[in-house]
């Protein structure tokens, strides 16, 4: 594995340069490109240079290493992850608190450092989706192991209930009035035997025509019926998808129904010690084929050529340079990126599970934005050391939403009334950004800030967007995703 401290580079950079001329002579450049007075960072010379190691970095890192490119892979940090991380309680203490140490009360109330792997921003991963494609496609599940959730919920009047997605769970549902049970169940049903390459199972529907509006009519769901399928199986981000052609959204929830019926108590899985495993998983995977990572190596300049090219990058005196990319967060490319918003969240720590949840020791829960008077929805994720992330009798629940108001922690209220009793919380409020160009002009290649969303589906999305940005091909993700003996 190259891994290298940015306080080692120097020595090893030098081990790896060609031999110096005489000592008394003019010191020459170790590389024609090199400028003058800098020396080559590492190995020099690579295919590809990526910045930062959260998860789309490192996803991209280990998808171009296995096509044989050269990475160098560098982060500011000395640790991986970037906003990926999962950290204990010192560290997340300190990264709220300016750096500071936590009192030793904080402790007594909490536990020890070492029962606590914290994630910073909580996603589930649908079992049977893109990001579990990615891994299969890797290999690079073998170096986690998963654990599904024990349920996802949607709010309704200020409770939260178990999303049903079988029709056995539709006719037990509390959810759902008596004849919006059967109505809903025929739904179900109906997707269920529905394969867009099969006309004869469209039963007169053309979905690539019809409206998600004119199926659900079709059907005779209810408008409440309709906001939880929408939005906490179909996972929409609002509802302009009703107005839009029903092909992606029935896709969409028979990738809920079908994870659902793979995995059993829920269609989430989650990293077991947290979500931070992600990107150090695929950083092992792009080290494995040869990749060089630099932690603790900040990036000063981005260097470019006469015509605006992305070529390298330098740190202090150390430069290297990338023959086809230059890839990283959008952290390291300030003047390329703009702001699209801002996400609030809020990490709090529980000593009970979420009341009226069956004392399920990890969930979802999904606050449709109708039910708040809001835009955006509200998420929530909870996990506990049943994934081994907390102390045992501990739980942290996530809540974030985007921010639409001018006192964003507010905003949360619907999400934090219904955690029950909160030990301690930590809140941050950060600005989302999203590149301003493709980077196929300048070379330089920008992933999207995490979204506010409780599931990787967004983010699978960005990254096959960059993967395609990058190679100029679509990711072969034709593989099945339970084509795994993994027992989640």
């Amino acid at each position: 594995r190259r891994d290298i401290d940015a306080n080692e580079s120097e020595t090893m950079a030098d081990d790896e340069a060609p031999p110096a001329p005489d000592a008394e002579g003019p010191q020459e450049p170790a590389f024609p490109w090199l400028p003058e007075g800098c020396k080559p960072m590492a190995d020099g010379e690579y295919d590809a240079i990526v910045m930062g190691t959260g998860l789309k970095e490192c996803i991209m890192s280990g998808l171009l290493s296995t096509m044989g490119k050269k990475v160098l892979h560098v982060d500011r940090n000395n640790y991986y992850g970037a906003d990926s991380a999962s950290l204990n309680l010192s560290n997340l203490f300190a990264k709220f608190h300016g750096g500071d140490e936590p009192p030793p009360k904080f402790f007594d109330a909490l536990g020890q450092n070492r029962d606590y792997n914290v994630d910073l921003i909580p996603k589930c991963i649908m079992a049977c989706g893109k990001l579990v494609k990615m891994l299969l496609h890797t290999k690079c599940n073998r170096y986690l192991d998963f654990k599904s959730l024990d349920a996802s919920y949607v709010y309704r009047n200020g409770k939260v209930f178990k999303v049903p997605a079988t029709g056995s769970e539709a006719i037990s549902s509390s959810l759902l009035g008596l004849f919006e049970k059967r109505n809903f169940r025929k739904f179900l049903m109906y997707l269920a035997q529905y394969d867009k390459d099969n006309p004869a199972t469209f039963n007169g529907h053309d979905l690539t025509v019809e409206t998600m509006d004119e199926l659900y009519d079709a059907f005779s769901l209810g408008k409440s019926t309709r906001e939880f399928v929408g939005h906490a199986m179909a996972l929409r981000l609002d509802d302009r998808y009703l107005k839009e052609p029903a092909a992606p959204t029935v896709e969409a929830i028979r990738l809920y129904c079908y994870s659902l019926d793979q995995y059993g108590k829920s269609p989430y899985i989650y990293p077991m010690y947290g979500l931070g495993g992600l990107p150090e998983g695929f950083s092992r995977l792009c080290a494995i084929h040869g990749g060089t990572f630099m932690l603790n190596r900040a990036v000063d300049e981005i260097l470019y050529d006469a015509d605006g090219k992305a070529w390298g990058i330098r740190g202090g005196d150390e430069v290297a340079k990338a023959s086809t990319c230059v890839l990283g967060d959008p952290s390291y490319f300030p003047t390329k990126c703009k702001a699209v918003g801002q996400v609030v969240r809020s990490i709090c720590f529980l000593s009970e599970p979420i009341p009226n949840t069956k004392g399920a020791e990890s969930l979802q829960i999904i606050i449709p934005a109708n039910q708040v008077g809001r835009n955006s929805d509200i998420y929530v994720v909870m996990v506990s050391h049943s994934h081994q992330v907390t102390a045992p009798g501990k739980f942290v629940a996530i809540c974030s939403t985007t921010v639409e108001t001018d006192d964003p922690k507010r905003e949360l209220a619907p999400a934090l009334a219904i955690l029950g009793p909160i030990m301690t919380k930590f809140d941050d409020v950060a600005t989302l950004y999203e590149p301003l160009a493709d980077g196929t002009a300048d070379r330089c290649f920008i992933s999207k800030s995490f979204d506010a969303t409780s599931h990787f589906e967004t983010a699978a999305n960005d990254v096959l967007d960059l993967y395609a940005r990058v190679t100029g091909t679509e990711l072969d993700l034709t593989i099945n995703a339970d084509s795994t003996k993994a027992d989640y």
